[in-house]
């Protein structure tokens, strides 16, 4: 697949991410308090979704890990808020299914897979674990978030979780320079 459609995937991944932001950021301030609307998980789950897909058609395995442990807690916050169950179930399905369908296909289709994510020529193992090591910091600001949002029944953005974002972010822009990557690299800078 050609290189212009794998970035334009990630760079569409990025928009999405970065218009949750700004929707976030301009209900908060007309509410004068943190506030999360729904459309930021939805926009949170597309995103992911296609960041997934970037990372898969990049053999990238750090990229996918991210996506794959927020993916599911922006379906527990639509639940949360009462919105997963007003999207259709085909959508619903697909959107459990496709990423769940690609991370068993990849990882049981044959050993050359499983050769292209850990012993990527184009991803050295230091890179690589550096690549884990930020997702898995960027990731825990959502799980820290969603326990925090369990204990109070409400879906909220605690000081820990911007916190975790900086630290993560920083991380995975360090990740981006290394590997060259301008998507994770427009995304975090």
């Amino acid at each position: 697949m050609s290189d212009w459609i794998i970035y334009s995937i990630g760079f569409l991944a990025q928009i999405l991410f970065s218009s949750r932001l700004i929707i976030q950021w301009i209900t908060s301030e007309k509410h004068k308090r943190v506030i999360t609307p729904s459309l930021f998980w939805i926009l949170s789950l597309l995103a992911s979704f296609l960041l997934f897909i970037y990372g898969y058609m990049r053999d990238d395995f750090a990229i996918m890990l991210g996506q794959g442990l927020t993916y599911f807690i922006y379906i527990r916050y639509l639940q949360l808020q009462n919105e997963w169950q007003k999207i259709h179930v085909v959508i619903r399905i697909l959107l459990y299914g496709i990423p769940t369908f690609l991370a068993i296909y990849y990882f049981n289709n044959n050993i050359i897979d499983k050769d292209n994510l850990f012993k990527n020529e184009a991803i050295p193992f230091w890179l690589l674990m550096l690549g884990i090591v930020s997702q898995i910091v960027f990731t825990l600001r959502f799980v820290y978030q969603w326990l925090y949002s369990e204990r109070i029944k409400k879906s909220a953005l605690p000081f820990g979780f911007w916190l975790l974002s900086l630290i993560g972010s920083l991380l995975i822009l360090a990740y981006a320079i290394f590997r060259r990557d301008p998507v994770l690299f427009i995304g975090h800078i």
